[in-house]
């Protein structure tokens, strides 16, 4: 038994456990000789162990990625600025160009657990932050919980909140709810805001506003950038692409104050790809404490639908997210 373990570590397999059936495994991808795949045998999830933390692949074994990939950027490092690269990260919010963007081009430490690992980034020089993402992966099925984790070490209590961006594949569309609705007059009191950039045009083609959703299409032909963001208490997106579906949902408290006029969720797009972005709480984070954002992720086949309506997104779209539980971040 001993000799087999050891065996496994040695070519870089790590089981978790005699009865889980989550392996994490030391991989290249891409270029990046210290990568790290976590697998249950039905859907995997890459991280990237030479720059991040970043999780760079979420897909079913051997399917397409759904997260978007910037190929010019892959296998690299040790960039004096930041890169997109790809995939799913950490950000502090509210943005600036400066501490936000704070560059992630550096080695990360990752750490095996049970259930999938942890990738913590060294303490950034510009912003005495430390980020770190924890996957957590269900033994079986293809369910992910995904805590982005901001850490203040500076001397000083700093304000911010966490910020996952998932960066999606182009070509697909990403789909939102709104808060329930209701009838005038028997509801008169507002229930969300809707918040606009200054570059948000409602007139563009690739919005969809119905009664209950919120639809965005990325189009590869139209480098025209667009964003919008909302609050809703069950925060929730799925994206759609070729028949697959990336669902993440969130929990998020109308009792605290969040950023951007008051957004838990926010979505942007240009001609090279998606993101679906979900936001915490301001919060005043003293030395040495952390602030937390956990995701529930999943992936599903056969999605399907004849037309983007209410009736037609609550029968293909609403019993996905109802089979993910909405995580409550720390």
């Amino acid at each position: 038994m001993f000799r087999a373990v050891w065996l496994l570590l040695a070519v870089g397999i790590f089981p978790m456990n005699a009865l889980s059936a989550v392996n994490v495994e030391k991989i290249e991808y891409k270029g990046w000789k210290n990568s790290y795949r976590v697998s249950n045998g039905e859907v995997e999830v890459v991280v990237t162990g030479d720059v991040g933390p970043r999780i760079i692949r979420f897909g079913f074994v051997g399917g397409q990625n759904l997260f978007k990939e910037f190929a010019d950027q892959l296998g690299k490092s040790g960039e004096e600025k930041f890169q997109l690269r790809g995939g799913d990260r950490v950000w502090k919010a509210p943005e600036d160009p400066i501490a936000t963007w704070a560059p992630d081009n550096g080695p990360v430490e990752i750490r095996v657990t049970p259930t999938g690992l942890i990738a913590r980034e060294p303490v950034e020089p510009l912003t005495n932050l430390q980020k770190e993402i924890e996957i957590s992966m269900a033994p079986s099925g293809t369910q992910v919980t995904v805590s982005h984790r901001i850490v203040n070490r500076s001397l000083f209590p700093l304000e911010f909140a966490p910020w996952a961006l998932t960066m999606m594949a182009p070509g697909g569309f990403v789909v939102t709810g709104f808060p329930p609705r209701g009838h005038h007059p028997a509801n008169l009191e507002a229930t969300n805001p809707l918040v606009m950039w200054a570059y948000t045009n409602l007139a563009d083609p690739r919005w969809k506003f119905t009664r209950k959703y919120l639809i965005l299409h990325q189009d590869p032909n139209n480098a025209e950038a667009q964003k919008i963001g909302m609050f809703n208490r069950d925060t929730w997106a799925a994206y759609v692409l070729d028949g697959e579906a990336f669902v993440k949902r969130t929990q998020a408290d109308p009792s605290k104050t969040y950023t951007d006029f008051g957004c838990s969720f926010e979505t942007f797009t240009n001609n090279e790809f998606l993101e679906v972005e979900t936001l915490g709480p301001l919060t005043k984070v003293p030395p040495g404490k952390m602030v937390e954002l956990a995701e529930q992720w999943a992936l599903f086949r056969d999605v399907h639908m004849k037309e983007q309506t209410d009736d037609e997104l609550d029968r293909v779209l609403l019993p996905l997210v109802s089979s993910l539980g909405a995580v409550q971040s720390k």
